[in-house]
Formats: C-alpha cells, sequence, structure tokens
C-alpha cells in the first residue's frame, strides 16, 4: 500500500502522523501522536475539534472528481470519449479497477494515494480514509478517560460520534470487501497483525454493538442540547441518534441478505433473524419520525429535487428534511464545473462525456397506476396500460422528474436558426442527442440531479445561479424501503409489522408510492413474500434510481451476475410523426421500438466481491484476498 500522509487538525495545533506501508502500519500508534494528549482531550471543545476531522474522512461521491461515476449496476452508461472511469473497468469485469493502482486519472471515490483530511474533494478516497478513520476514532476512545473537564452529556456527544464512525468505517468496508477483521482497539507499533478475517456477519454483529450504543448515547437534534447550542442552526451534519438507527438497521440488512448469508453461513437465502433485528432498528427510527420527535420528514413531491440540487439558493446543501445521512460539501458551487455537465450531449452541452440511463433501466419506471411494465417490447401482460406505440404515456410521476425521453424541450432560451433543430430533444434512432461518443447511447438522458436549463445556451449550471448538487448516503425514502425489505423478509409476510410500528411492509411501500403519485402495490403482488420482493426490488430501483444503490443492492441480492442484470440496452425507435411542440410530449407516438444489446458484462462469482489490494493480502496469511481475485 503506498503510504498515506496525514495530518490531524487539533484546535490549533498539529497532531503530528506518519506514513504507513500496509493497513497495520496504518492502523498502530505511533509514538509521536500521543503528543500532549491530556490537554488536547481536556475538554469537550478540544475533544470535539478531534472528532470533527471524522467528517472529513467522508467522501463526496458525487463531486470527486471533475465528472463522477458512482452508478456500476445495469443502471448508467457512459459516452465512449473517454473510459478511465471505474463504471467503464466494472463493465470489463475489471474490479481491481477501483484501486489507485490500476487507476492512472484518480477519478474514482473508493481510493486515493493518501488519507487526506483536508477540504479538497478530489483527494477523498473511501479505502485509506476508512482506515484512518477508524485509527482515529479507536485513539479517541481510548482517551476518553482524559475528558476531565466536561459534562454527561458532553462525554455521551463524543464517545456517541466515535462509536457511529467505527461503525460506519467498518460497514462502508465490508459492504464491498467481505468480513474483515473488526479493529476496535489502537494497536501498538510493536505488536505483529494476526488479526483474521471475520465472516461478514460476524463483522457485522460489532458494528452493530457500536452503532446501537452510539443510537443510545446521541441526541435526535444537537441543537436540543447545552453543548449544541454553541453552534446553534449548524448541527445538521453532526452525528444524532437518527443516523445511527439508520445504519444499524442498514448493517442488520445487509448482513441479512442473500449475499451476505451465503458468505458468513453457505445458505442463499435471507437471514430470518438478522432481517427481524434491522426491522426493529428501522421501526424504532420510524416511530421518531412520524410521531414529529425527529425532524426528518419525506419532502413534498414538487420539491423532490431539493434532495438532489439547489438552485439560486446561496450555497444551501441540498437535501432538506428528507437527508438522514451526508457528508461535507467541498468547493461552492465545484459541482457546476463538471458534475452538472455530464448528463447532456455536446450537440447542446460543454463536455463529450455523457452519463446516460439504460434503457433496460428505464423500464423499471412503471405506470401511473403503480404496476410495471414488462418489457418494452412486448404486449402487456400485466394489464398496467402500457403501450410501445406510446412508450411516455401515463407513466410513473418519477420517470417524468428524473428522465429526459423523446421530444422533450431541453433549450429554453433563445437558439440560433442553426441551433433551433436541437431545442427538442432528439433521442430517436440517429437523432441529434444520439452519439455513442459524446451523446446518448441509449436514447434516454438523466436530468435527475440537474435542472432542464442545464445545457449550454440556457447555461443552468452557471456558477451565477448557484447551482449546487449532491446525492447523499441515505435518505428517509431509503429507510422505508428498507423496512419494507427487512419485514417482509424477517416475518415472510407483506402485511408484516415491526417493534410495535403501525404500518406494514407494503405500508411503507405505499408512503413512498403516495408521495410521488404513483398507484399502490397491486393486490397480485400481496400473495406471497417473494411476488411481493419483487416490487421491492423494483421500488428500489425506481425511488433511488442513480443514486449509488443499484451495484451494492444486486450484490447483496446475489443477482449481479445474473442475466438480464448483467445487460445494458439502448431504446431503438422512429418518430411516427414530426415533432409538434403543440402536442404534449407525452402523446408522442414511436414506431419500430425494440431494444439493442449494448454490451453484456462477463461477471461470474468472484465479481460479487471486489478485490482487495494486493500489499494488504501479502501482509500476512490471515489477512487473504477475496475468492477468485
Amino acid at each position: 500500500m503506498k503510504k498515506y500522509i496525514t495530518r490531524l487538525l487539533l484546535i490549533g495545533m498539529i497532531w503530528a502522523g506518519t506514513g504507513m506501508v500496509s493497513c497495520k502500519k496504518y492502523l498502530d500508534r505511533d509514538p509521536e501522536a500521543t503528543v500532549s494528549a491530556e490537554s488536547a482531550f481536556k475538554d469537550f471543545r478540544s475533544f470535539q475539534g478531534f472528532t470533527e476531522e471524522l467528517y472529513n474522512c467522508i467522501p463526496d461521491f458525487t463531486n470527486r472528481y471533475w465528472t463522477n461515476s458512482f452508478n456500476w449496476g445495469e443502471d448508467e452508461i457512459q459516452s465512449t470519449v473517454q473510459n478511465f472511469h471505474f463504471v467503464n473497468k466494472i463493465d470489463n469485469g475489471d474490479f481491481w479497477g477501483w484501486q489507485r493502482e490500476f487507476d492512472g486519472w484518480g477519478a474514482g471515490f473508493l481510493d486515493n494515494a493518501n488519507a487526506n483530511t483536508n477540504n479538497d474533494r478530489f483527494t477523498k478516497g473511501l479505502y485509506p480514509l476508512a482506515w484512518y478513520g477508524i485509527r482515529k476514532a479507536n485513539l479517541g476512545l481510548e482517551n476518553l478517560n482524559l475528558m476531565v473537564n466536561a459534562t454527561d452529556e458532553e462525554r455521551n456527544l463524543i464517545r456517541g460520534q466515535l462509536l457511529f464512525f467505527r461503525g460506519w468505517f467498518h460497514f462502508q468496508l465490508m459492504q464491498y470487501f467481505g468480513g474483515l477483521p473488526y479493529i476496535d482497539k489502537v494497536l501498538p507499533a510493536d505488536e505483529e497483525l494476526r488479526l483474521p478475517r471475520l465472516k461478514y456477519q460476524e463483522c457485522a454483529a460489532k458494528a452493530a454493538l457500536d452503532l446501537r450504543a452510539a443510537a443510545d448515547l446521541l441526541p435526535i437534534n444537537w441543537d436540543n442540547t447545552t453543548a449544541g447550542i454553541q453552534t446553534l442552526g449548524k448541527n445538521q451534519l453532526r452525528i444524532n441518534k437518527i443516523m445511527a438507527l439508520g445504519y444499524l438497521g442498514k448493517n442488520y440488512l445487509w448482513a441479512a441478505s442473500p449475499l451476505m448469508n451465503l458468505e458468513s453461513t453457505g445458505s442463499k437465502t435471507y437471514n430470518v433473524e438478522l432481517s427481524k433485528k434491522a426491522g426493529a432498528a428501522f421501526a424504532e427510527l420510524l416511530k421518531l419520525t412520524e410521531s414529529g420527535a425527529a425532524p426528518h420528514k419525506l419532502l413534498p413531491f414538487a420539491q423532490y429535487s431539493t434532495n438532489f440540487y439547489t438552485t439560486g439558493q446561496n450555497f444551501l446543501i441540498p437535501g432538506g428534511t428528507e437527508v438522514i445521512f451526508t457528508g461535507p460539501y467541498w468547493g461552492a458551487h465545484g459541482s457546476t464545473y463538471g458534475t452538472a455537465k455530464q448528463y447532456t450531449p455536446a450537440i447542446v452541452g460543454a463536455d463529450a462525456l455523457v452519463f446516460a440511463p439504460t434503457a433496460n433501466y428505464v423500464n423499471y419506471y412503471g405506470m401511473k397506476n403503480g404496476l410495471p411494465i414488462s418489457n418494452s417490447a412486448q404486449a402487456d401482460p400485466t394489464g398496467s396500460g402500457y403501450d410501445p406505440q406510446f412508450p411516455w404515456r401515463d407513466r410513473d410521476p418519477r420517470f417524468y422528474n428524473d428522465i429526459i425521453y423523446d421530444g422533450v424541450k431541453v433549450v429554453q432560451g433563445t437558439l440560433a436558426a442553426n441551433m433551433e433543430p436541437h431545442r427538442y430533444a432528439n433521442l430517436f434512432t440517429n437523432g441529434s442527442y444520439r452519439d455513442e461518443r459524446s451523446g446518448s447511447r441509449t436514447g434516454y438522458m438523466m436530468f435527475k440531479f440537474v435542472p432542464r436549463t442545464a445545457n449550454n445556451f440556457d447555461q443552468g449550471w452557471n456558477y451565477g445561479q448557484n447551482l449546487n448538487i449532491k446525492v447523499s448516503y441515505m435518505r428517509l425514502a431509503d429507510i422505508y424501503l428498507m423496512y419494507a425489505e427487512s419485514v417482509a423478509t424477517g416475518y415472510d409476510s407483506p402485511g408484516a409489522t415491526a417493534d410495535g410500528f403501525g404500518k406494514t411492509a407494503v405500508d411503507a411501500i405505499n408512503v413512498i408510492r403516495d408521495r410521488a403519485g404513483v398507484g399502490r402495490v397491486a393486490a397480485q403482488f400481496l400473495v406471497s413474500t417473494s411476488e411481493f420482493m419483487k416490487e421491492v426490488r423494483r421500488e428500489r430501483a425506481v425511488e433511488l434510481a442513480f443514486e449509488g444503490h443499484r451495484f451494492n443492492d444486486l450484490r447483496r441480492w446475489h443477482l449481479l451476475a445474473e442475466v438480464p442484470y448483467t445487460l445494458k440496452t439502448a431504446a431503438e425507435f422512429d418518430r411516427a410523426a414530426p415533432l409538434n411542440p403543440a402536442v404534449d410530449t407525452k402523446l408522442n407516438k414511436v414506431v419500430n421500438y425494440r431494444e439493442r444489446l449494448i454490451l453484456q458484462r462477463p461477471f461470474s462469482e468472484k465479481h460479487y466481491w471486489l478485490p482487495l489490494k494486493r500489499a494488504d493480502v501479502n501482509m500476512y496469511k490471515e489477512f487473504a484476498q477475496n475468492p477468485g481475485w
């Protein structure tokens, strides 16, 4: 492992850290790193300064580079002008590409040369920062006894944050690499590291203890604490009880999922008891939010985009009341220089590198009545009302929010006469927005994270419009969906509830659909848990589309290497008549609609886990490489 040069800022004083050449070195206690510990940890203000560096260990995956790849399922495909992003490596089955050693551009958020905790978004890599954060959390926990000038509330706030981050960083590593050693102490420099890799569920059990303890120690809202009043109105990012409960449930649900249960027990099914524990944690959280005890609530659908971007609001971080967990946002309007431009074809955009939704993934967006479409090229066996000659008609309202389809007005303002033909999205076969190298390869564009004015003529990405894009790690809608999944699989019924929470699994799905104005789950999907899970998976695909969840969902469900999840397709069609701006684009008729296979990803069983760094697995035999790598 390359050296990680780190700096620990501590209320105006430097806490000297050293580089390291392996995870062992990285987790060691450096004798020089304990200088003036009594002074550094003596009171809440000093200790909180130490603790807050952990927040700078949270990568901003939305804006990690100029352009950003964080959707690695079958959901998105990149134009061919460049091939350095991790999604291209995944499409080729090259999972080594997450590592900086195999990525000359340093564009991915999973790795970086150093564990930098500065304010530079380009320097954030999850892998080095997770190990760094674990060591720092352990260092803080071992020095809690030095905080003599503090109240019980202050001690609880410090301990709760440290425990949360120790659990959170372990969880982030586990979900990509499987069971690992659970580091719960500062390792002495003279101790030979021989900690074995635990099974996933063993590691998750230890993370659960930390996250449960954090939830019990932390407040719902820091603004309502004596310590938090000192930073009143600026506590939104500080770790609280809701965040800890959210990740406690997620940690249990991931451990319960088929891939993790297979790794731990050999059974490719849900672990019922762990699903029940997940459901209980989510129920505890939802009781607090629905009662009003916590400030979190779903945004109205009219404000849905606020979850992901804000415009004209002078550097307001997106999210509002729905976001549960997100990290710092470094660099005002940094997203306007790259992220905002990666979704618009070059014909009306400013960048040839374009990320577009695949046609197969767009098919997950069902109809307004709540029923799924079976396949865009087939008849309508579900009775949904879908007609492939009118593929944009009566779709789920989230389809119209997230997806630009053929005929949608893109450029709103003035265009030169020679550009006027490109005002509307020409996404039909051979249309001007279709280009393998610099446009949409699939017949669709994704505008979930940018306004309709994000083009080179309206320039909706201008600095002056204060466009800020940031996708959170966890929002409340996700909690409802994870509650539905965990309760249904834990109690084998769509009608089950957990921990005294009044909503059933199907009720939780319907909460999300009601917000979007979508029909509720149909009776045909309530006859069994297996049928219900089809809609749970589809609902996650739609509600959480392009937010970085799909790759890990497919992996934990043990579906990543299965057809059709290995396929990426394009929609091919012709317009039945010239575009008429006076006609609602949703009613446009197309002919010859079919899907063309762009690629099939060459996955096998080994692709369910990412390979660990060779330098790390060569440290000692108990730290073994993942199978197949």
